[in-house]
């Protein structure tokens, strides 16, 4: 029964959250709301925001929250770029390295080229010819997977499943999978 001026920080958020959840809403958007929270409180608004139906835009620090609550990520890599990744920070973690694994093999595949100025004129092996003859349907196989997925993402309804994370981690594979298929039937052709 005290004024809201005597509250402490933490008891200020648990009030602000509780006013903000209490009303109907397809958006929230809440920027740094694990601050000054308790451990029990902190759990009670995870349970809120997984089963929130709307679209959630959460700006934090804390990478648990992060990992227990969103679908997406959007991470700002400076200089202006600002990439988004499917699932949460953990996730996030995995497909950057993955990029950056990907970035090096390209970088070291024309060192390799540079040194043999008598690839381009050369004949593709029996291996390679087989392996650009399959790419064509590896590269539709994987456009209609991400095609499918995509088509449920479309749903609002499907964030509320328990799968939706792992589609969500295998459309980033898949999309990743149709980007070195491409890289490689350039490098074949």
């Amino acid at each position: 029964m005290a004024p809201i001026k005597m509250f402490s920080g933490g008891e200020k958020n648990r009030l602000m959250l509780a006013k903000i959840l209490s009303q109907p809403a397809n958006l929230l958007v809440l920027d740094e709301p694990t601050n000054d929270l308790d451990v029990e409180t902190l759990e009670l608004l995870e349970e809120m925001l997984v089963d929130y139906t709307g679209t959630l835009i959460l700006i934090s620090h804390d990478r648990t929250f992060l990992n227990n609550v969103v679908g997406s990520t959007v991470v700002m890599d400076g200089d202006g770029v600002i990439n988004q990744y499917a699932g949460g920070y953990d996730d996030y973690l995995l497909q950057k390295q993955t990029d950056l694994n990907n970035k090096d093999s390209l970088k070291s595949k024309p060192k390799q080229q540079k040194k043999t100025p008598t690839n381009a004129s050369k004949k593709l092996t029996y291996k390679e010819q087989k392996m650009l003859n399959e790419l064509p349907k590896k590269i539709e196989t994987t456009e209609a997977e991400i095609g499918k997925i995509q088509l449920q993402l479309s749903d609002p309804e499907f964030f509320q499943q328990p799968e939706s994370q792992e589609a969500l981690i295998r459309l980033a594979r898949l999309e990743a999978d149709l980007e070195r298929y491409f890289e490689q039937w350039n490098a074949l052709e």
